[in-house]
């Protein structure tokens, strides 16, 4: 009756039992108990302290809480302008710091600072800083229209400074969250300039390479601007009436084609150089200038082309192998898919709080990657969070390219303690917990930003260009 067999003990009749009821239950059951007898059997008690013990170390503090969020501004003349975002926990002494820069010239930091201050910190305050990819969505989400420079640039200050506080809590710097480093240290370039308009700028050009050479910067480029191409507007005068000042495009291609000439000659052929328009050229001109330069060999012609004349690049990659990079003016990262999917571009260039700061420029990366492009992130106006960011992705990204280096002022050192070490044309990551650099926000409330203006390119009849000053 009660299914026991002749000279079977009560305990092997009711195992017997109970198997024959886990496997009629389609195994679900037995699996449960196999995990529930067996496992416990294969631990020892040195494991289970050992697991008990890691437990109450991740779990036995509350996750910290957003208590405040604040905006430091430090105005370093320009190229050097930061505004840096501060996320203050509920932990005492725990916080972190995000670039929240919005790039020069008329960067409008005073609309990043309202992003922070009336938007998003509204809406993450009281949140765990934990959830560094769901904060990021609620603020990206957060709103109807996407992808505006400002927006971006508020979400990655933001989001950044929690990775910050990720770091601090785990004693490491992000570099070490994310996977480790890949390299050891990140190849520079530096800006060289050809001199005052009356001096010869392939001359120039040589002389004022050398010194960075000697420094041991191994990669040179030459940025196209106002001032090497500026000319006298249709009345004779060197300025509009609104003060804007008329440039010729040609000018400029014809000072920079001789200038490389002159480099190539006299430079050892190790040194690379490099070039940006700065989207000052218009597509035939562009086009032109892509093969007139293809014979001085540069490791990247940079933003040939504005966002809005992206299908040139298809016609560019067709007559010229010179190596095109782009990004620095583009905020949607599905604005640049073709160009990679494509392969019609060789660098991806975003200024990486414009596109939402590491959490966004990281996927950028990997994507880029399945398709051999590289990055190379924009670096000025950066703040030294925003370069740590930067280095931070150049060191663990298999698809880094090169990386932007700007030598910051006294004055932003005094501010931002921990930059990042330059030596031998490398850039060097701190070691330190986090993004390993910290603020004298007393300093830094001293030297608000008071330098931006509105960007204002002219022809000499008048016409409003591309570009920048």
């Amino acid at each position: 009756m009660n299914g026991r067999k002749p000279g079977e003990s009560g305990d092997v009749a009711s195992r017997r039992a109970l198997l024959r009821w886990a496997m009629l239950g389609g195994g679900a059951a037995f699996a449960e108990l196999w995990r529930g007898s067996c496992a416990l059997g294969a631990t020892t008690k040195k494991e289970q302290e050992a697991q008990a013990a890691v437990e109450q170390a991740t779990r036995g503090m509350p996750a910290p809480r957003i208590q405040d969020v604040t905006v430091i501004e430090v105005g370093g003349g320009g190229v050097n302008d930061s505004t840096v975002v501060k996320v203050t926990t509920d932990q005492a002494g725990l916080y972190g710091y995000g670039c929240a820069t919005h790039s020069f010239p008329g960067g409008r930091s005073r609309l990043v600072r309202a992003a922070v201050e009336d938007y998003l910190k509204p809406l993450v305050l009281g949140r765990t800083t934990e959830r560094i990819e769901q904060i990021w969505q609620i603020c990206y989400m957060s709103s109807y229209y996407k992808n505006d420079g400002v927006l971006n640039s508020a979400i990655g200050g933001l989001s950044d400074a929690l990775w910050d506080i990720k770091g601090r809590q785990a004693g490491m710097p992000v570099y070490q969250l994310v996977g480790g480093k890949v390299r050891e240290a990140a190849a520079i370039y530096l800006h060289v300039g050809m001199g005052r308009p009356d001096q010869d700028p392939g001359k120039q050009l040589v002389e004022n390479s050398r010194k960075l050479v000697e420094r041991g910067c191994r990669y040179l480029l030459v940025a196209m601007f106002v001032r090497d191409g500026a000319v006298s507007n249709l009345y004779g005068q060197p300025k509009f009436d609104d003060g804007s000042i008329p440039f010729d495009r040609d000018k400029e291609t014809r000072k920079i084609l001789a200038a490389f000439e002159t480099f190539r000659q006299e430079m050892p052929p190790e040194i690379g150089l490099g070039v940006d328009v700065h989207s000052l050229l218009d597509p035939v001109r562009a086009t032109q200038f892509s093969k007139d330069v293809e014979q001085f060999r540069l490791f990247y012609c940079e933003d040939l082309f504005s966002p809005e004349e992206t299908g040139h690049y298809r016609i560019v990659r067709q007559q010229s192998s010179t190596p095109l990079a782009v990004g620095e003016l583009w905020t949607n990262p599905q604005e640049w898919r073709p160009l990679v999917e494509e392969r019609l571009i060789d660098y991806v260039r975003h200024h990486v709080s414009h596109v939402g700061g590491f959490t966004a420029a990281r996927k950028i990366a990997a994507f880029a990657e399945n398709y051999e492009v590289k990055f190379a992130w924009h670096g000025s106006p950066n703040s030294p969070v925003g370069h740590m960011a930067n280095l931070t992705l150049d060191l663990t990204q298999n698809n880094f390219g090169i990386h932007e280096h700007f030598d910051y002022p006294p004055l932003v050192q005094d501010v931002f303690h921990g930059c990042a070490e330059i030596r031998d044309g490398y850039a060097w990551i701190s070691e330190k917990p986090g993004w390993g650099i910290e603020i004298d926000e007393a300093l830094a409330a001293k030297h608000p930003i008071t330098d931006e203006h509105p960007n204002e390119m002219r022809t000499p009849d008048g016409s409003v260009i591309e570009g920048t000053g």
